[in-house]
């Protein structure tokens, strides 16, 4: 593969997820000033609902075609009938349960919520190949134009029903509507694609072979990922969760957008090399250094800020979301060590290895909640941490025996930055003071950028340069 396609790959996928991931920001915190807690409570209440409905759709088939190296028409005619058949299955199921659910949550407003926001589900069905299809050419181009064009076209929509016709809960429902429809929209007019062949048999064993372990293990990474939200609505209220949602929000933003950016990029780089173990190993470490120098100091100063930034911008009983995302922080430093050694795993062909870890880590992450659960919100948000640490030393120790890169070399490459940005975390939660909030936070920030610099300056020379002209690794 080309170097030049890589780095434009990569340059328009960081675009894309950026400018999206920013604009999408900006937009809920000006809907949060607006709406409140509750408004965004109730839509999480439903957000296992459709993302279990999401997985389903997906069915593990887009990595499987990415991996695929002699892909044709008639796997994406497949997966494209596929997705359609099990997104509408997916939708009848939501309209059918939609009472059920508001009466779990003794909500009677979840009813009409649940079906119209269901339409997500089979509209973005519609979009999956086109995307799949782009992303094998690395063309991220055309995806970061359809997604930055929608996420600010469904932001004003949303931003006009909130303020202008006092819409609540409805302009984010018809926020989320809008997107999906535009985006999907866009990704047909800019990379045009009808089903050229049937349904093939064959092909969909070939790639459900492969997928249905993702789809397993994406399951249940997407129940464990938003039974917080589930529990949280059941167990307290929509205002505690609306607190818990947009702080969830805002901490894993910044950590999975510049992780999918990485992503996107690597996993069909490493794919087409995935026969070369010495240059796999090469190209794997690479990312895994330039992800933990990007990520873990926009996190650090993330989880310093977060409280002042949120009274500021939104207003004051937004403020018991601040303590939660400077905890979060701290466990969402490591997603991308988290999603770039499950690419290895994937990239490998291991996708059984890939579901026996989940199995493992969802156990372990169960054990936590229901340690935590009955202590707060606050202290869910503390077992969220210290889940994410327990998932990565599993997932290095497994990914370390498939390669040469063993768990060492790989602790090694990310612990200076992480013990520069987890103790700046820690110094915050324990000098926490009400009156001294402020100072104490600009103190730690001003320390923090001053001693990361020097780290950077010193130690981080060569692996500042692969990220500033992104030729040297190639990513």
């Amino acid at each position: 593969m080309k170097t030049q396609s890589v780095k434009s790959g990569f340059i328009w996928s960081a675009i894309d997820r950026i400018i999206t991931q920013v604009v999408q920001l900006g937009i809920m915190l000006v809907l949060a000033r607006r709406l409140g807690p509750e408004a965004f409570g109730l839509i999480g209440m439903l957000a296992v609902f459709i993302a279990i409905s999401q997985v389903f759709v997906d069915s593990g088939f887009s990595s499987a075609i990415i991996r695929k190296t002699d892909r044709n028409e008639s796997d994406y005619s497949t997966v494209f009938i596929f997705n359609g058949i099990i997104a509408l299955i997916c939708y009848g199921i939501l309209w059918g349960t939609a009472p059920l659910i508001a009466e779990f949550y003794n909500k009677p407003e979840l009813t009409s919520l649940t079906r119209w926001l269901g339409l997500v589900v089979p509209i973005n069905s519609l979009g999956v190949v086109q995307r799949v299809r782009l992303s094998v050419s690395l063309n991220f181009k055309a995806q970061a134009k359809a997604s930055i064009t929608a996420a600010m076209i469904s932001g004003i929509i949303a931003i006009i029903l909130a303020y202008h016709f006092d819409f609540g809960v409805w302009a984010l429902v018809s926020q989320t509507l809008m997107l999906s429809i535009i985006n999907v929209l866009l990704l047909n007019i800019l990379a045009p694609w009808v089903p050229k062949t049937g349904f093939s048999v064959d092909s969909f064993k070939m790639l459900f072979g492969f997928g249905y372990k993702l789809l397993l293990s994406s399951l249940l990474e997407s129940i464990y990922a938003n039974i917080y939200p589930l529990i949280i609505g059941k167990w307290y209220d929509a205002t505690r969760l609306g607190h818990y949602s947009q702080a969830n929000q805002l901490s894993s933003v910044p950590a999975m957008t510049m992780t999918n950016i990485i992503q996107r990029v690597s996993y069909p780089l490493l794919s087409n090399i995935q026969n070369n173990v010495d240059e796999l190993e090469k190209k794997y470490l690479n990312i895994i250094r330039i992800s933990c120098l990007i990520v873990f100091p926009v996190m650090t100063v993330l989880a310093i800020v977060a409280t002042p930034l949120l009274n500021l911008l939104v207003g004051e009983k937004w403020q018991p979301a601040g303590v939660m995302v400077s905890i979060l922080c701290a466990g969402y430093l490591l997603y991308p060590l988290h999603a770039i050694n499950l690419n290895l795993l994937q990239v490998k062909g291991r996708s059984d290895l890939f579901l026996k870890l989940e199995i493992i880590k969802k156990i372990i992450a169960t054990i936590i909640l229901l340690i935590t659960l009955p202590h707060g919100v606050t202290a869910l948000c503390y077992g969220i941490a210290i889940n994410s640490y327990c998932a990565l030393f599993i997932n290095l120790y497994y990914t370390g025996k498939l390669s040469a890169i063993g768990f060492s070399v790989q602790l090694k490459a990310l612990l200076p930055s992480w013990l520069i940005s987890i103790s700046f975390i820690i110094s915050l939660v324990l000098v926490n003071d009400g009156q001294l909030r402020l100072f104490n936070n600009i103190v730690i920030l001003s320390a923090f950028v001053f001693i990361y610099i020097i780290y950077l300056a010193v130690y981080q020379k060569e692996n500042i340069k692969s990220i500033m002209t992104l030729k040297k690794h190639k990513i």
